[in-house]
């Protein structure tokens, strides 16, 4: 079991959080794709998280999945073509 980590509550909170990850060896990546906030991602086994930051809150998502590797390049065609839109 690993040391369970802060809940953030805002912005403010992202080095203390980030800090926690590195204490418990989780790998991750900072981005901004929004004017608003921060996003932290990160991968544990069979699942992949983007935590972000904003002012005053904190949201998250998590994608799960059993991480298999494709070689049918037809997979992927129809991945995009489920999920890509250019709306």
């Amino acid at each position: 079991m690993t040391k369970p980590i802060s809940r953030p509550r805002n912005i403010l909170d992202i080095l203390a959080f980030l800090e926690s990850l590195r204490e418990t060896n989780i790998h991750f990546s900072l981005r901004s794709s929004r004017d608003d906030s921060i996003s932290v991602d990160f991968t544990l086994v069979g699942c992949r998280v983007e935590v972000d930051f904003f002012e005053d809150h904190i949201e998250f998502s998590y994608f799960k999945g059993d991480e298999g590797v494709e070689r049918d390049w037809k997979i992927m065609e129809q991945l995009l073509n489920d999920h890509w839109s250019d709306d």
